[in-house]
């Protein structure tokens, strides 16, 4: 049976696209501060859902208003600051492997004074001298999406696919919760490729379903994963 989690290339999968895209961001923030950039599936909700899933599940494993974390591929942070201005003042370090994404989302911060819970870096994920430490929620938000359309490959021979829950599950510890939005996997993908021996699926978040040509789905998938 064809592996569907195996994507072809894309130009979306490459840090020069994204340091392109954050720099004209940057730019357009510059001219006018009320223009934060894009908000990725806003249409669905996404960024919605996502916060009001934490909200609901606080109280529940390692969620709570002062727990810590980290939004992998974080952007232009749009997804930590929906978290703060929802209540949530716990450490948060939003990560990129683009340069600009980051200098816009610290922009953003000093320009909104959002607080100093709030931090951004850059950091490549994969690489194995990178360490933050562990936290009580890891998030992302299209960032498997992305990165797994660079055909990247290891030496040997993985993908950034069969890697990718090693890389999140080492920054969580017992209790922490991974939350994960994508519009390339389905619900039953992504559980193929994150969960482990010791990290569980937990939770989906429902979306619309549609239906064409007598099959059912949607557009986008949201699925929380808890480490044992």
């Amino acid at each position: 049976m064809e592996d569907t989690t195996k994507l072809n290339t894309s130009k979306l999968g490459t840090k020069e696209y994204w340091d392109d895209f954050y720099a004209l961001e940057r730019q357009n923030f510059e001219k006018n501060p009320e223009d934060t950039g894009e908000c990725w599936f806003n249409d669905n909700d996404a960024e919605e859902k996502m916060v009001e899933f934490l909200m609901d599940a606080c109280g529940m494993h390692n969620i709570s208003q002062e727990c810590t974390m980290i939004d992998l591929g974080t952007g232009n942070g749009h997804l930590l600051f929906a978290l703060t201005e929802e209540g949530f003042h716990g450490q948060m370090l939003g990560v990129d492997y683009s340069e600009q994404s980051v200098k816009f989302a610290n922009e953003i911060v000093a320009n909104k004074e959002l607080g100093e819970h709030l931090r951004f870096a850059q950091a490549d994920i994969f690489d194995n001298n990178w360490n933050p430490g562990k936290f009580n929620v890891v998030l992302d938000k299209g960032t498997l999406d992305a990165i797994a359309l660079s055909g990247l490959k290891f030496d040997d021979d993985k993908t950034i696919v069969d890697v990718y829950s090693k890389c999140v599950e080492r920054l969580m510890e017992p209790g922490s919760v991974f939350l994960i939005t994508s519009c390339n996997f389905t619900q039953e993908e992504l559980i193929k490729i994150i969960e482990t021996d010791s990290l569980k699926m937990w939770e989906c978040v429902n979306y619309p379903v549609f239906e064409f040509g007598g099959v059912k789905g949607t557009t986008i998938c949201t699925v929380a994963f808890v480490k044992r």
